[in-house]
């Protein structure tokens, strides 16, 4: 017989009588590992209280932020994309998109809505990195060229809200084609003397850094977003170095924008 003998103490309650708590009731932050409720998180606007943290949103949140009472009409809804160069990595690009599709509820990774913001008209084309990672392809393109058109139309404001990875690769030159494109069209939201405001967010690389996401009237980004041309995976497999200042800029292209506005005015 054994001298030892284990006591259980505390309070036990039998598996039957557990109950978890349900999916999506919490949120912890990944900065900070603060956790706080869903609801607490969406009134503050999907920011930690904590530490400021900003939480990666997509089109559906921004809008309900965005447009006065959610108030806001969907444009370019017909547009889908098409795979045009029959490509295959992985898995056949065709594949890819309608697996997106269903996963998303997205035809692509823009969206584009337009509405009124504190009374005033506002064209909204905003990213969804959910989608093929919110790559740019030949329908990003176009309903950005189609949102400039309608804000020229309708004499609205425009503001692109980028999250991107950068251009699709499996839709090769037609991906590439639309920094061209977006920039000219650009252009004419300049000469009709509209605003364009360009918000970044976490990520913002690639093809649409190097276009649209860096040709507003005011640049701007949330408060540690990742932004650059190539990302620090892609700087490390090409120069074999780390580039930690290249590949985050913060949020101080905000001032910068207001700083090179000033210096304009000056001159």
């Amino acid at each position: 017989m054994s001298w030892f003998k284990r006591i259980k103490q505390g309070i036990s309650t039998s598996t039957s009588e557990k109950k978890e708590a349900p999916d999506g009731l919490w949120h912890k932050c990944p900065n900070c590992k603060k956790t706080v409720t869903v609801k607490d998180l969406k009134e503050n606007l999907y920011v930690c209280d904590k530490c400021n943290f900003h939480n990666r949103i997509n089109s559906k949140e921004y809008f309900e932020i965005i447009f006065d009472n959610n108030e806001f009409e969907e444009l370019f809804t017909n547009i889908y994309p098409r795979d045009m160069m029959g490509f295959t990595d992985l898995k056949p690009y065709d594949a890819r998109l309608r697996e997106a599709q269903k996963k998303t509820g997205l035809s692509d990774a823009m969206r584009v809505g337009a509405g009124k913001v504190n009374g005033y008209g506002l064209v909204v084309s905003c990213m969804d990195f959910q989608f093929i990672g919110g790559s740019m392809g030949s329908v990003v393109g176009e309903k950005i060229a189609r949102s400039i058109d309608y804000a020229i139309a309708n004499k609205m404001g425009l503001l692109i809200i980028s999250k991107s990875g950068g251009a699709r690769m499996m839709e090769s030159a037609f991906s590439l084609m639309q920094m061209a494109k977006t920039s000219a069209k650009l252009t004419q939201l300049a000469d009709a003397k509209l605003p364009y405001i360009s918000l970044m967010t976490d990520p913002t690389t690639g093809g649409v850094t190097a276009s649209y996401a860096m040709l507003g009237d005011i640049n701007t980004a949330e408060p540690g977003a990742l932004i650059g041309f190539a990302g620090p995976r892609v700087i490390k497999e090409t120069i074999k170095k780390t580039c930690r200042q290249a590949s985050r800029a913060r949020s101080s292209c905000l001032t910068m924008a207001f700083w090179t506005l000033l210096q304009t005015g000056k001159n």
